[in-house]
């Protein structure tokens, strides 16, 4: 008897790829006898969702199921009995996690006034609770200080954080570092991504106030020999720089213009209040546009006519800090709503937040559904009602849909739950295999008081 409990509880502590638990009988010559007991197959199912993934051509009602981190089968119907804990998402929306290319998460060191320090937040506090699973830092580190960012911010986020480098070696720090053209070196630059390729994901060129053309220059140096995309802040407007020859002349098929609906750079024709020649060019030559709202980087007056004019957004993106959040701009789903309120269809602005910004950073083992893939998973409702959205300019458009997040997964562990789905009453019992499931449903679990300082989770 002994023995059987003591494996029975080697599987309740944690070793729940087991195929069955050993459990005990009584014998009919009095000696306890073993049976073998089918444990499910799969960790987690979600239940009667709309699945959305764009990858694999999925716009219908489907069952995911997930085992040891990964999706393990998405299909019309798949039995809950198959599943340590089955979730019900009948009249939500499951996607692939949501993926934000354009954030600014070097937070921590404590400089001012930096995208470096304290204009940058950190990850985990804004991704989760909207389905973020993936985020990919814009610049706030170049060569020289990418290591300090990754030891600080990357490798303790439970978020999944890429970076791209900043062609300025010290990073997004002020003008008195951004401006700095002797700083601006592409070799170096490179070197750095290619010591990191799994985590360095492009190269950042921002807020450049001066007519030159070396910052995109020497970004796209360091984007070919590293073989990853530039991304473009056009920085200030000047007439030596039109962003026609940016789009034709210096950029690269692949590389991503940000803040697309900004119209600080000449994005939008004056006359037909579409996009410009340089746009249609740059869409034409394969580059790919980005929302990256920001804090000034978002115009009703661009966005609705090149939106009707049908230049919609490649992916969407926050370009979120200490100021973008807590105006306009607000959160990837927020900026999501808008894109809907301008009449993108939601199947489209998913996939502008999954599987195109994967294939723009050249990760295309994310921001899917496949069987295999790493089991990131946003589960979304839309609301309906009276809703309003603001831009840049404090200006709003009335919508009648959001989109709020219920649930999100990572590497197939519920990360964010926001009304308990799944969970059981607190005056119920639990059921049989909770405690084995707990470690794909608890994200923060309690530890019993030890007496030890520092040995609980508060």
């Amino acid at each position: 008897m002994m023995m059987g409990l003591f494996r029975k509880e080697l599987c309740v502590a944690g070793f729940a790829a087991c195929a069955m638990v050993l459990g005990t009988l009584p014998g009919t010559n009095g000696i306890a006898q073993t049976r073998a007991v089918p444990q499910p197959v799969y960790d987690l199912l979600l239940r009667g969702g709309h699945v959305l993934d764009d990858k694999n051509h999925i716009d219908s009602l489907m069952d995911v199921a997930v085992k040891d981190g990964k999706i393990a089968r998405v299909a019309p119907h798949i039995s809950p009995a198959d599943a340590l804990k089955t979730i019900d998402v009948k009249g939500l929306y499951v996607t692939p996690g949501l993926i934000d290319i354009h954030v600014h998460v070097y937070a921590g060191t404590g400089e001012r006034n930096s995208y470096a320090g304290d204009n940058s937040v950190p990850p985990d506090g804004f991704t989760f609770r909207v389905g973020v699973t993936t985020v990919v830092d814009a610049g706030c580190s170049g060569w020289r200080n990418f290591e300090d960012f990754k030891q600080r911010i990357i490798d303790r986020s439970k978020t999944r954080v890429f970076a791209m480098l900043n062609i300025v070696g010290s990073g997004m720090r002020g003008d008195a570092y951004e401006q700095n053209m002797a700083d601006m070196d592409g070799e170096a630059t490179a070197t750095m991504a290619l010591k990191y390729p799994q985590i360095i994901v492009g190269i950042k060129t921002a807020h450049f106030a001066g007519p030159q053309w070396t910052p995109v220059e020497q970004a796209v140096i360091a984007g070919t020999h590293a073989n990853i995309p530039v991304m473009v802040d056009f920085g200030v407007d000047w007439p030596s720089r039109p962003i026609y020859d940016l789009m034709t002349e210096k950029l690269r098929p692949g590389d991503i213009y940000t803040h697309m609906y900004s119209g600080l750079r000449h994005e939008q024709d004056l006359t037909t209040l579409g996009p410009s020649r340089g746009m249609i060019a740059g869409r034409k030559r394969g580059i790919y546009f980005d929302v990256g709202h920001g804090g000034g980087s978002f115009r009703w007056a661009l966005a609705e006519p090149m939106i009707k004019d049908g230049f919609i957004p490649d992916s969407i993106s926050t370009d979120i800090h200490v100021t973008s959040m807590n105006a306009a701009m607000k959160d990837e789903l927020n900026v999501a709503d808008k894109i809907l309120a301008l009449g993108v269809p939601l199947k489209e602005v998913v996939a502008e937040m999954t599987s195109h910004p994967a294939r723009e950073i050249k990760h295309e083992e994310l921001g899917n559904l496949s069987e295999g893939s790493i089991a990131d998973i946003a589960v979304l409702r839309m609301e309906n009602g009276k809703f309003g959205f603001t831009d840049m300019d404090n200006k709003r458009l009335n919508g009648t849909k959001r989109l709020v997040c219920e649930l999100t997964l990572k590497d197939g562990k519920i990360v964010y739950n926001l009304n308990g789905l799944g969970t059981s009453l607190w005056n119920q019992p639990a059921g049989p295999h909770d405690s084995v499931a707990s470690r794909w449903t608890t994200f923060a679990p309690h530890a019993a008081p030890t007496g030890k300082a520092g040995s609980t989770e508060h």
